[in-house]
């Protein structure tokens, strides 16, 4: 069988910095080409990289938020081309920002169709969710990695709340060991 773990891909990962001082957002939109600013919809400012791409939401308060990217290397990519776009606006922008992490989404496969009803009565109630009239999937909070993972019937899976590509690899592993452990996963 296939290591499930191999099938593991970064969906999306969301990272926060700030520039450090407060930003005149409509000012901004009107000098940054491309930028979608309306407050009355979303009160940040929408700079959409394309290479690679992601999306950065700039607030007043000169916090930022990136997310769309594909990996954190491509996080700090993004953001210098912002950094370096703000700056040509004469915008301070200090030389490297911390930039941190929120979380990572990941998907993978594990090869095999689950019966989810099983799933929840052996993994117990505590750390479950599983209405399948309300949602398709079976929520299963882990304590470590301390992410939440969705389970799919197709056998497929969603990791969210990471702080580290690691974080995937070992919340399957931990799912894997566990069905196993109920004979759930043959």
């Amino acid at each position: 069988m296939a290591d499930p773990k191999d099938s593991i891909n970064i969906e999306n990962v969301v990272a926060s910095t700030s520039i450090g001082q407060e930003l005149d957002l409509q000012s901004v939109a009107m000098d940054l080409e491309g930028a979608d600013y309306d407050p009355e919809q979303f009160p940040g400012l929408v700079y959409r990289t394309k290479n690679p791409k992601s999306a950065a939401l700039i607030f007043r308060s000169g916090k930022i938020v990136c997310t769309g990217a594909k990996s954190i290397d491509a996080v700090h990519e993004s953001l210098e081309i912002v950094f370096d776009k703000l700056r040509n606006l004469q915008i301070q922008v200090e030389d490297d920002p911390e930039i941190v992490v929120q979380n990572i989404v990941s998907s993978a496969d594990l090869g095999r169709n689950l019966n989810l009803n099983a799933i929840a009565i052996g993994l117990g109630l505590e750390n479950i969710e599983y209405e399948p009239e309300q949602f398709p999937g079976l929520v299963y909070r882990l304590d470590d990695p301390e992410v939440v993972a969705l389970l799919f019937g197709s056998g497929k899976l969603v990791v969210t709340g990471g702080k580290q590509v690691e974080d995937a690899e070992e919340a399957v592993d931990v799912i894997v060991d566990r069905l196993e452990d109920l004979g759930l996963l043959e």
